[in-house]
């Protein structure tokens, strides 16, 4: 079937015709599609989560997804009777994508209950998760029509087109498989050579200064210029344009080259530190600014510029709205609408939203319950969520999924609430898990409710109906988020050990609904008692090391436990290696945050200056979203997309293209670098299945290590790696300069 998806149907309306078309009917939400994407969600999420709390990130699932559901259909064809059609191959994927979205908010908030004094149970867990996943998928059904439908050709969805691409791909094979596959293998190889065999860097990184053996500092202080050199970034660079990479690239130069610099140069000499760091600014270098400074100042700009570009959408989103609930009273024109047109009632989001507002106030792990505190606790998680869901949806259209700052969202979820408590004068321990809980839930929604839009936006292009994609991906967010929760438990578990170092002297008291355990490693086997689990906090016991501790019946402790989320020793009482500690650094963020908003402590001049630097962008007429965005996530992840938007541009001009035909007009350029972006997300999702098998499994893998010392330790690593990163480069250009689509593809955009 052949179909310009180019904006211009035959007649030359300009109407958007997506790839089937809405009159036609095939099978679509089938028993064997769900069942698979859930299954492929369920591993997803359980290896995203792993992912997430080994090296602190995730990559998008939807794309990988994607090619497994093609792969895995055709292999199985001769079982299965009739072949999948594309869109259940839609629907695996959209079912599946849920894992990864909320494996990433679980993973960075849930062990920062252990960090606060509570216990990271199964019910709390679980709970926040199914929950956040569900709260996503609401807020976002009254949102399609604006975002997907109203600024369709305006907002990209850059990994939402590229797995649209996959999928139209498997379906038509021709010039079209040619060319995404092409940029697939290409993409994968690169990945797997960079990333598991670490024949060269995968971010190399180079200082802007110098010290010298007096320790003084010369040249652009606390700067440095890096770059993840990796496809599938350059291809989100590609589809997103170079107005809006270059937007994020400004944000960066800001963030790292002015406003960094400016910290470590005035900070240089002093000999205390500036909260909220607890180290010296003259020992930090540039990734110590980011994370103690900057960070605080781009999650302030990102709040700014999501409200901002929330109120800037509101007539859409009202619009949007208003549609649904003339529906529901049988005003709409329903019954007339097309196929593709057809969403769940906004019966759902009313009632859906009311029933979790309950359901969060009834379970007592919570911290919420049916009282005033708990009530405004369920409210701002809905008027937050609303927003966060909103802003989450629009920067996955502007930058994609990838580049989309869940964490900064949450950051600005967190203060907003934690202001509140404090005008309130709620600030115990019941208002920080409150507070936590708020975030917990809006953290997981937005990054669903993120997935969502983009598994909306390619099932807008395939020619998907939305009520079966929103069916759908409801059913992957229960059954990936149960368990993500119960993975979330057992990787905890797993990377805990006990110590019978630095306890208190003292009997302690003991709550009387505190639960029971035995103690766990090196002493399973020499302990068999049982023992009640007490947290002492940060303040409450003089001279008592806060943690979580073991104690016997008579109130005395026996043991700590040290948290992979907060390791003190890298070795066992017995004398072993202490198991491996979590990386992710979001959890310490938040629970710091949490406590220094309502002790008083956290310096809010931060925030601030972010909020005004989003102000200032927008009085000078500036989009200023994507802008807090370069400013917030690491220079390494803006580089590559940056690099992206110029190769575009240059694309255009060897073309001919003006930027108005670049967004309505597709080169085999943006189906190369959809491939680039399927090959390397799913080559890192392998990578990091990877981390499961033996140890002498991945040395194996590891041939840079052979390299030896003058390899590894010099320059070469990153001269080889930007070689690499100039090929790929150059193979886009070539390819994406051509004038003309090849012949017999069907053309879709990002833009479109």
């Amino acid at each position: 079937m052949k179909t310009d998806m180019s904006g211009q149907s035959g007649g030359g309306s300009g109407e958007h015709q997506p790839f089937i078309a809405p009159e036609r009917m095939i099978p679509e939400l089938t028993m064997r599609a769900v069942l698979l994407g859930a299954g492929l969600g369920i591993l997803f999420g359980a290896s995203s989560l792993y992912l997430l709390l080994k090296v602190g990130m995730t990559v998008s699932a939807s794309v990988p997804i994607a090619v497994l559901s093609i792969t895995l259909f055709r292999a199985a064809g001769k079982w299965l009777g009739a072949p999948a059609t594309i869109l259940e191959n839609n629907i695996v994927q959209t079912t599946g994508s849920a894992g990864e979205s909320i494996a990433f908010g679980v993973g960075v908030t849930m062990p920062a209950l252990l960090l606060l004094g509570f216990e990271m149970d199964v019910t709390r867990v679980m709970t926040v998760s199914v929950l956040g996943g569900l709260l996503g998928i609401l807020m976002m059904i009254p949102l399609r029509r604006a975002f997907i439908v109203k600024q369709h050709g305006k907002l990209k969805y850059p990994e939402g087109v590229a797995c649209a691409e996959v999928l139209i791909a498997g379906e038509t094979g021709g010039t079209t498989a040619k060319m995404v596959f092409l940029g697939f293998f290409i993409a994968l190889g690169h990945k797997f050579l960079s990333a598991a065999m670490k024949l060269w860097d995968g971010e190399p990184s180079q200082n802007l200064y110098k010290v010298g053996a007096n320790g003084t500092k010369v040249g652009l202080k606390g700067a440095a210029i890096s770059g993840e050199l990796a496809p599938e970034l350059l291809g989100v660079g590609f589809l997103i344009g170079p107005k809006i990479a270059g937007l994020m690239m400004a944000g960066a130069v800001l963030s790292y080259f002015v406003l960094g610099p400016t910290v470590a140069t005035f900070g240089d000499k002093l000999t205390t530190p500036v909260s909220p760091a607890t180290a010296l600014i003259g020992t930090m270098g540039a990734d110590a600014i980011r994370l103690n400074y900057l960070r605080y100042i781009g999650a302030g700009a990102v709040a700014a510029g999501g409200i901002i570009s929330m109120c800037r959408a509101l007539p859409l989103i009202f619009g949007s709205i208003f549609s649904g609930l003339r529906d529901l009273r049988g005003g709409g024109d329903g019954g007339a609408r097309q196929r593709t047109e057809h969403d769940l009632s906004m019966w759902v989001v009313l009632l859906g939203s009311i029933a979790l507002v309950i359901v969060m106030m009834a379970v007592p792990s919570l911290g919420l319950g049916f009282s005033p505190q708990g009530l405004l606790g369920a409210c701002m998680i809905l008027l937050f969520g609303f927003l966060f869901v909103t802003v989450s949806s629009r920067l996955t259209g502007e930058v994609g999924s990838s580049s989309n700052p869940i964490s900064g969202m949450t950051i600005a979820t967190l203060l907003m609430t934690c202001l509140v408590f404090l005008v309130l004068g709620r600030t115990g321990a019941l208002a920080m898990l409150t507070a936590l809980t708020v975030a917990a839930v809006v953290c997981i929604a937005s990054s669903n409710g993120g997935t969502t839009s983009q598994d909306l936006k390619t099932g807008y292009l395939v020619g998907a109906t939305p009520r079966a994609q929103q069916i759908a991906i409801v059913v992957g967010a229960v059954t990936s988020a149960i368990v993500i929760g119960v993975t979330m438990l057992a990787l905890n578990s797993a990377g805990v050990h006990y110590t019978t170092k630095n306890m208190p002297t003292g009997p302690l008291k003991v709550p009387a609904d505190a639960p029971t355990q035995h103690v766990g490693r090196p002493y399973t086997d020499k302990d068999k008692a049982e023992y009640r689990v007490v947290h002492i906090r940060k303040g409450e016991i003089a001279g008592a090391v806060p943690g979580r501790y073991l104690v016997s019946a008579d109130g005395m402790a026996k043991y700590r436990t040290d948290l992979p989320i907060a390791r003190e020793s890298v070795t066992m009482d017995n004398g072993a290696p202490a198991p491996k500690a979590f990386s992710a650094p979001q959890p310490q963020l938040f629970s710091s945050l949490i406590e220094g908003i309502l002790g008083g402590t956290l310096e809010w001049g931060l925030v601030i200056i972010g909020v005004l630097i989003t102000i200032a962008l927008e009085l000078a007429g500036i989009s200023a979203l994507p802008f807090a965005v370069g400013m917030y996530i690491p220079l390494g992840s803006t580089t590559p997309i940056f690099v992206g938007g110029i190769l575009r541009w240059v694309c255009d001009r060897l073309t001919g293209k003006s930027a108005s035909d670049s967004e309505t007009e597709t080169s085999p350029g943006v189906l190369l670098s959809s491939g680039y972006i399927a090959g390397g997300t799913l080559c890192g999702l392998i990578i990091a299945f990877f981390a499961f098998l033996p140890d002498k499994f991945n040395e194996f893998l590891d041939v840079g290590r052979h390299f030896g010392a003058r390899y590894n330790g010099g320059d070469w690593p990153k001269i080889v790696s930007l070689i690499t990163f100039a090929i790929l480069s150059v193979v886009l250009v070539v390819i994406g300069s051509r004038r003309q689509p090849a012949k017999g593809f069907p053309v879709i955009t990002a833009g479109q």
